[in-house]
């Protein structure tokens, strides 16, 4: 699964992304200065595992994790390539969710593209310019299934009607809203990459010393667009959590505590992310390693021994399950057997979140 961070030039993307993720990528206070994206993988912090990795006696764990990428900061006109714009569009057209940084502090440095502060303009020019490329891919799509369509292919009917009534939306101005689309219109919209029907989350990005919540007329303003959009908000302020992610654990809890705060709104970011995606985690154990691996809602058990590798998806025979909480409870594995809470599940058995899994094959 992979997470893109888009938003203005210097609107504090890559201070984003190094505080995720901890690769530290080299960045300086001049726009267009990040023209490869950056990719770092983030783990995802679950103390299940930890507990699974006790009780199968495993010697180390593994945490699932997603990928971010950081793109360069979007401009008017991006998707007409200003300042490279297009170029970066196209490298977060794989990307699953969106994570829109907005610049929500001032600063004497740190120029603004645009020479001022304004969350809500900021987030329409963006918006802009996803739904004038989504048109261009979209009118470059509807000539060649016009084409199909008198052939006698019923996909590019089906297809064409629907990215249709999408270019109706898109011209008058009306973002997509991944809710807007069911799971059969968006199978069909599968290989046509739309920036305009990816979920968002808005990281309203406060300086050094202000508030981080709705008396923040800045962090009021991203929460106003937000709800427009039915999108997520979470409010920190970067440059701080990127200092946070270079301390040690008892070191970040005790400033933390100095913030008057409980959990990093850092962590909070990757965790509403993961649930955005509509993920669950399942884990498998054995002497070498505990193994926490993230699925989308709904996969069935043989596509989640695929997860683990291919040939147990293909040699798939059976699935040894217990619950987490179950397995927690009995303490060990052999007592969770004794007490009737393993149980075998063919294929098609759907995998629920904090299943223990034992895969059962043959090549």
């Amino acid at each position: 699964m992979q997470v893109g961070i888009i938003g203005m030039p210097n609107a504090g993307k890559t201070t984003l992304f190094n505080a995720v993720t901890r690769v530290h990528a080299v960045t300086d206070m001049y726009p267009f200065t990040t023209i490869e994206p950056n990719i770092g993988m983030v783990e995802i912090t679950d103390n299940r595992l930890a507990r699974v990795q006790q009780i199968a006696g495993s010697k180390q764990m593994v945490p699932a994790n997603i990928r971010f990428m950081d793109v360069a900061g979007l401009v008017k006109g991006a998707s007409k390539g200003e300042g490279l714009g297009n170029k970066f569009l196209s490298h977060i057209r794989d990307a699953d969710v969106l994570v829109h940084v907005v610049r929500c502090f001032s600063s004497d440095t740190i120029a603004h593209v645009e020479g001022r502060i304004s969350p809500a303009e900021d987030i329409e020019t963006i918006a802009l310019e996803l739904m004038l490329a989504d048109l261009s891919i979209i009118d470059r799509r509807i000539t060649e299934l016009e084409r199909r369509a008198k052939t006698g292919d019923k996909e590019a009917v089906i297809q064409h009607d629907l990215l249709a009534a999408i270019t109706e939306k898109l011209d008058k101005g009306i973002m997509l809203r991944p809710k807007d689309m069911t799971d059969e219109q968006k199978e069909h919209l599968k290989d046509v990459p739309l920036l305009t029907l990816k979920p968002v989350i808005f990281v309203a990005n406060v300086g050094e010393g202000d508030t981080f919540d709705s008396s923040n007329p800045l962090v009021r303003e991203v929460e106003e667009k937000a709800k427009q959009m039915e999108a997520g908000v979470i409010a920190l302020p970067v440059e701080i959590e990127e200092e946070i992610s270079e301390l040690d654990e008892a070191e970040a809890v005790e400033f933390l505590k100095d913030m008057g705060l409980e959990e990093s709104p850092l962590l909070q970011l990757v965790h509403a992310v993961f649930k955005l995606l509509g993920l669950i985690t399942f884990f498998t154990a054995n002497p070498n390693e505990a193994h926490a691996w993230n699925i989308p809602e709904g996969t069935t058990a043989r596509k989640a021994a695929g997860k683990v590798h291919t040939d147990m998806e293909r040699g798939f025979i059976k699935a040894e399950v217990v619950a987490f909480g179950d397995l927690d409870k009995a303490g060990s594995m052999h007592a969770a057997k004794e007490h009737g809470h393993w149980r075998l599940e063919g294929k098609e058995y759907v995998v629920k979140d904090g299943d223990v899994i034992y895969f059962r094959f043959a090549v």
